[in-house]
């Protein structure tokens, strides 16, 4: 009973003397007060231009304050997309890897609010000892020299959280685990992000070798028309040739292209966690995506909310305050209390009888008088590392603010420069036809349809291009306002949520 009195004075002593903690305490940081993301308003409407005779198949919308759906990607209406994501989301290592790193530092935190109870300790020591026979009296007063001897004993021990280290310590802790938890968001959204990237590449490429076999066969069907005239004298072997030349060149364009398909599929497949010798079964082409109408705008006070980056630098942030007091509480006064009680006996059954038990209780109290100021610069150190920290926490706010006005602008230019490409393509066909059917009527000549062709090829070429860039650039906004994980109950199998 007494010991259990003394262990109950112990945690009411720890109560009693636990006080503030040194050290800052944590503010997040204040709200950016840019009222926009650049000196240039966007544009409310972007009209997306195709490839028809109909001068508009949609328009996209920029829509102030929209929500981004948790599964942003399947705003591309592609079952193909949609399927590729779900088998990347389970199987791709990196994102594992985030995973494991998230429960590593949840488990440490765990591990840190340990401090906040007592050290509980128990300790079995049996021995068998022979007492020297000469002058030196016996040990045990039943004289005899060869015994045995048990001892058992249960400590407890508690360090005093007097000035808020130890809570200090579950805080940067705490913190650490939410800095992981959002890379890990940023790890799942840059895996979705890249998938949605590369499915519209290989969409890009295959067009362009569509385009390019067609071109191939236009550029073939005119060689057979200048041979024929060469036949009939009409037109000199010089032409022929010419023509000859542009096919050939034509026909080498297309080893490079496939060349990047083939590659495009071995990253689909290592980001869906495959080898390339597993490629997935989805294949993607223009007509399997379709293009967003709406295109969300967060306002950039919500911004910080929801990137993850910006998260996660404000976590880290957050635990380098926390490490600030960490180091003032170790240059002060340490107060530990603990307490034993046992029993020891030369019989196992009689440890704990009357005359045998024994107990302790005790308190200690350190203070470091010289160290060769190492406390002192562990301090200074932890300072520095709180100016850095947030240091990295402006400089990420600004690059997210940066990447939202690049994109921004980036999907008008890419709208202005589709426009242009498809009027430039209908343009470029019709200059194609007209010259093949003037050559035909002998009112051309074969210089004429060798520009008109390469002016063709060009074109298409660059509209597909420009096609891409507005299907990548897309996708980049939704990334850039951080993809609405904010929107998922449990994304990428996130443990602790």
């Amino acid at each position: 009973m007494r010991f259990i009195r003394a262990c109950a004075v112990t945690g009411l002593a720890a109560m009693a003397l636990a006080g503030c903690a040194v050290g800052p305490d944590f503010k997040r940081p204040a709200t950016p007060p840019a009222a926009g993301y650049s000196a240039r308003p966007p544009a409310e409407t972007m009209p997306a231009y195709t490839e028809t005779a109909d001068k508009t198949s949609s328009e996209q919308r920029i829509v102030q304050s929209m929500d981004i759906p948790g599964q942003w990607w399947t705003l591309f209406h592609s079952n193909e997309l949609n399927a590729l994501i779900e088998q990347a989301i389970k199987a791709n290592p990196d994102l594992q890897a985030a995973q494991a790193a998230l429960r590593v530092a949840q488990e440490n935190y765990f591990a840190q609010r340990g401090v906040y109870y007592p050290t509980l300790s128990a300790n079995f020591s049996p021995s068998r000892t022979k007492d020297p026979t000469g002058t030196l009296s016996p040990t045990l007063t039943s004289g005899s020299t060869l015994y045995s001897l048990y001892t058992a004993q249960l400590g407890i021990s508690y360090t005093l959280d007097v000035f808020g280290g130890n809570r200090r310590l579950v805080e940067s802790a705490s913190a650490q685990a939410e800095a992981q938890r959002f890379q890990l968001e940023a790890a799942y959204l840059t895996l979705t992000s890249n998938i949605v990237l590369a499915a519209v590449q290989e969409a890009s490429l295959r067009a362009q070798i569509e385009a390019t076999e067609k071109i191939i066969a236009v550029v073939t069907e005119s060689l057979g028309i200048m041979r024929k005239q060469l036949d009939l004298g009409a037109i000199a072997e010089a032409d022929v040739v010419a023509q000859e030349t542009l096919l050939a060149q034509t026909i080498a364009t297309l080893p490079a292209l496939r060349k990047q398909l083939v590659q495009q599929r071995d990253q689909i497949a290592a980001l869906a966690g495959r080898f390339p010798s597993e490629e997935p079964g989805e294949q993607f082409t223009f007509n399997s995506l379709e293009l967003p109408a709406e295109l969300p705008l967060s306002l950039p006070s919500k911004l910080v909310e929801q990137r993850p980056d910006i998260r996660s630098a404000e976590e880290n942030l957050h635990s380098a305050s926390a490490q600030v007091g960490v180091a003032l509480a170790n240059m002060l006064p340490q107060i530990t209390l603990s307490g034993a009680r046992g029993g020891t006996s030369t019989d196992f059954s009689q440890m704990f009888r009357a005359g045998n038990v024994f107990w302790s209780v005790a308190a200690s109290l350190s203070q470091t008088l010289f160290d060769g100021g190492m406390l002192l610069h562990h301090k200074r150190a932890a300072e520095a590392a709180l100016d850095q920290a947030g240091a990295q926490y402006r400089s990420t706010v600004i690059a997210a603010f940066q990447n939202v006005a690049d994109t921004l602008g980036a999907l008008q230019y890419d709208a202005d420069a589709q426009q242009a490409q498809v009027k430039a393509e209908r343009a470029a066909a019709s200059s194609l036809e007209i010259t093949r059917r003037s050559l035909e009527l002998g009112s051309a000549n074969y210089l004429a349809l060798l520009n008109a062709e390469q002016a063709y090829q060009q074109v298409v070429i660059s509209l597909i291009q420009a096609k891409a860039n507005r299907y990548a650039d897309t996708a980049a906004l939704f990334q850039a306002l951080g993809g609405g994980w904010w929107n998922r109950s449990n994304p990428g199998g996130i443990v602790g949520r």
